[in-house]
């Protein structure tokens, strides 16, 4: 498999806790891939090793045939990684089309000088935003709110907002770290055809952290179960569901 993302042996340890132990993943180009476990898995510590928060303590990380260890979170993102937290963290006085447009400035075809004197390049460049931003808006159902501030969203489309913002970085790869987390069985479902879409219509690979097993199980190819900080199975939703160690890890008490 030629893979979009990988990681071989990939370590991490906080004082004497071994947080993540030898932990290796391969999720191929346009793949739905889960990465599930009990609550202190190290589900995303692997996160944010993967997207340059944290410098893991062993092993490597490969994005799209590059080693990406030591990058910031800023090249990560410009590489084409981009990722939703499990606390929302939107700018709440700014409006849903703005913060959908913050995404979108990692990618400005303007420099210091355009901005400071606001020439005609940088107002081409900030429509060339706002219609990009409006675009991810109108995919994800948030058009008609597009005026409203951030914290006038209901908490189900503030989740809608912060992936239309990771989408506007224009990534090949989207984590999604406890998307579901709050929402009711309704949002749910929605959000699972939201990802499925995002797969399919957009071409973007993604890799989900998520607790509901139902949401997991129903849109994911491949699952990796995770228990502190080991890999203990990979596979198909079904074998996973059929695999004894998780079952007694985790499925078994969900």
């Amino acid at each position: 498999m030629n893979a979009l993302l990988e990681t071989r042996l990939l370590t991490i340890r906080f004082g004497g806790l071994c947080a993540v132990d030898c932990c290796d993943l391969a999720i191929a180009p346009g793949q739905l891939f889960g990465l599930i476990g009990p609550n202190g898995a190290g589900k995303t510590t692997v996160f944010n090793m993967i997207t340059g928060v944290y410098l893991p303590s062993e092993g490597t990380v490969h994005f799209d045939g590059r080693l990406i260890n030591g990058r910031s979170p800023v090249q990560v993102a410009r590489m084409g990684i981009s990722r939703t937290f499990q606390n929302i963290r939107l700018f709440d006085e700014l409006s849903v089309l703005e913060n959908a447009m913050t995404g979108a400035h990692q990618h400005a075809r303007i420099n210091l000088f355009d901005s400071l004197l606001r020439t005609r390049r940088h107002h081409r460049e900030e429509q060339r935003q706002r219609d990009k931003a409006y675009r991810l808006l109108q995919f994800m159902g948030l058009e008609d709110r597009a005026g409203l501030p951030a914290k006038a969203l209901p908490y189900g489309h503030r989740r809608r907002l912060e992936i239309a913002r990771a989408l506007a970085t224009e990534p090949k790869l989207l984590c999604l770290d406890e998307p579901a987390a709050g929402m009711n069985t309704g949002e749910k479902a929605e959000l699972a055809v939201l990802i499925r879409r995002i797969r399919d219509e957009l071409g973007v690979t993604v890799l989900l952290i998520e607790h509901d097993m139902k949401l997991v199980m129903g849109i994911c190819e491949i699952i990796q179960v995770l228990e502190y900080g080991k890999t203990i199975a990979r596979g198909t939703p079904a074998e996973i569901q059929r695999d004894p160690r998780v079952i007694a890890a985790y499925l078994g008490g969900a």
